[in-house]
């Protein structure tokens, strides 16, 4: 049985709040996976009534949750847990009010989830220290990005440190909670097959490629600050990058897995300096149209500065200097208003030695994470007839075929469930952050000191030009299947 406990949302009223949060713990109440008496408590500015937040909170989670499994019965019993607290999270007087609504149930869980902007965390974290409740009964939720950069990551680290133990945070990156995220950790640690072939000699280069439809939408003040580099890159293909590059962990437990990914981040050669021109592509969408829909450039968003220079784009060329990949090259890609979305890992394995047929191609891996999950290993094969006419064709694993009877998780049920359990193998440590923004800051830096501007692409196209001559320079070319 889950544990008794309080769930404090700060940033209750925002987008991920009422999109992704709300949706996933009604799940969780729905399937009977929450503690009869936890409550959930939401927090923000909005001078709402419960009541009317309750509403708010339906409104959103009947838009987000399949008609087939949003029932009024589920609906009451899951509002009957939701509260709200009108407060201003950066005023510590405020957290009086907090504590007597918590009050000081024995033995009881308290989990402060920070939905708000990182500016907002380490403030938070002080001022639930001094209103008595950040003790050992307590545990935090940071949403990404940690910071801006490693100063600023370190300076969010540690103040959050000073109040909460390192097994009470949990920086959560909802790319982990992934059905085929975790499918990927499977397939490499429990077959046989592949071990063997996981290596540069067998692997020709890897790519890793999170492609985006939507623009901005309604974060256009917070993305000009942050770009597609900090959004996107520094966090999410970061970490997918971890999962295929690790060596086998000696167990999997949070530490064991944790412990491999930050020797990958630690093995990444930089990028700084000049290099930046060569193995970084920066760009930004300009008008263009995507399903037959004008789009406007980016500089037309709303909160978006019309001379800004924010990339919307980022494609680079990424190595890991060990044993295992040691000439291999990671390529990672990601991009908003793209021709289509597409979350996807491909593994490009090299040909065989000797070509025996006029028409064989190298076999490749592809894991794709969004919009479907699936993977499949393109194999080469004899066509039926006279001949040794070769062609492609696919083993392929299609989860909600292969599980059809099962609902698809949504990765935040997953990941907020591993938080009222205590386990954080699928959150982020602090020095993975830090590693993270230690490799990334130069390459920043470097865009500033040479002024890389973006390069243009149209909305509905997969990027600029100078994308793809980055990968044909050594004879790769983007996986666009």
């Amino acid at each position: 049985m889950t544990l008794s406990c309080d769930m404090l949302v700060f940033g209750g009223s925002g987008d991920l709040a009422l999109h992704k949060l709300l949706p996933a713990l009604y799940h969780l109440h729905r399937d009977g996976r929450l503690a009869a008496d936890m409550r959930i408590i939401a927090v923000a500015r909005s001078p709402l009534q419960r009541s009317q937040y309750q509403a708010l909170a339906e409104r959103h989670c009947r838009a987000q949750v399949a008609r087939a499994d949003f029932t009024s019965d589920s609906w009451q019993g899951f509002a009957e847990r939701l509260d709200y607290l009108a407060m201003d999270a950066a005023q510590s007087a405020e957290y009086g009010r907090l504590a007597r609504l918590l009050g000081n149930p024995a033995g009881r869980l308290r989990i402060f989830y920070l939905a708000t902007a990182p500016a907002l965390f380490a403030a938070i974290a002080e001022y639930l220290a001094t209103a008595g409740l950040a003790d050992a009964r307590s545990r935090i939720v940071l949403e990404k990005p940690i910071g801006h950069s490693l100063a600023s990551a370190q300076a969010i680290n540690a103040t959050i440190g000073r109040v909460f133990s390192e097994a009470q945070v949990f920086r959560i990156d909802h790319y982990l909670g992934k059905e085929t995220v975790q499918n990927l950790m499977a397939l490499r640690f429990a077959n046989a097959l592949f071990e063997p072939v996981w290596r540069s000699g067998h692997i020709e280069h890897v790519q890793i490629s999170v492609n985006e439809t939507l623009g901005v939408e309604n974060r256009g003040a917070y993305y000009d600050r942050a770009g597609a580099m900090r959004d996107m890159l520094q966090n999410h293909l970061l970490q997918l990058l971890c999962l295929v590059a690790m060596e086998a962990p000696m167990r999997f437990d949070a530490e064991s897995v944790r412990n491999e990914k930050v020797r990958i981040l630690q093995a990444l050669r930089p990028i700084s300096g000049l290099d930046v021109q060569d193995r970084t592509v920066r760009g930004q969408y300009v008008a263009g149209q995507i399903a037959g829909q004008d789009v406007p450039a980016y500089y037309f968003e709303k909160q978006v500065d019309n001379d800004s220079d924010t990339e919307t784009f980022v494609a680079l060329r990424a190595e890991i200097d060990n044993w295992r990949w040691a000439g291999v090259p990671f390529y990672l890609r990601t991009g908003k208003r793209m021709a289509r979305k597409c979350s996807q890992i491909v593994i490009q394995f090299k040909p065989v030695p000797q070509r025996l047929f006029d028409n064989d191609q190298a076999n490749c891996l592809v894991i794709r994470l969004q919009p479907e999950e699936r993977i499949s290993l393109q194999l080469m094969g004899k066509s039926p007839g006279k001949g040794m006419r070769l062609t492609a064709m696919e083993l392929d694993l299609n989860l909600a075929q292969v599980f059809p009877q099962k609902r698809r998780w949504d990765a935040y049920e997953r990941l907020l469930l591993d938080v009222i359990e205590g386990d954080s193998t699928l959150f982020m440590r602090r020095d993975e952050v830090e590693a993270a923004w230690a490799w990334v800051d130069p390459i920043l830096d470097g865009w500033q000191q040479y002024y890389q501007s973006p390069r243009p692409y149209p909305a509905g196209r997969n990027g600029p030009e100078q994308a793809d001559s980055l990968l044909e320079r050594s004879g790769h070319q983007w996986f666009e299947g």
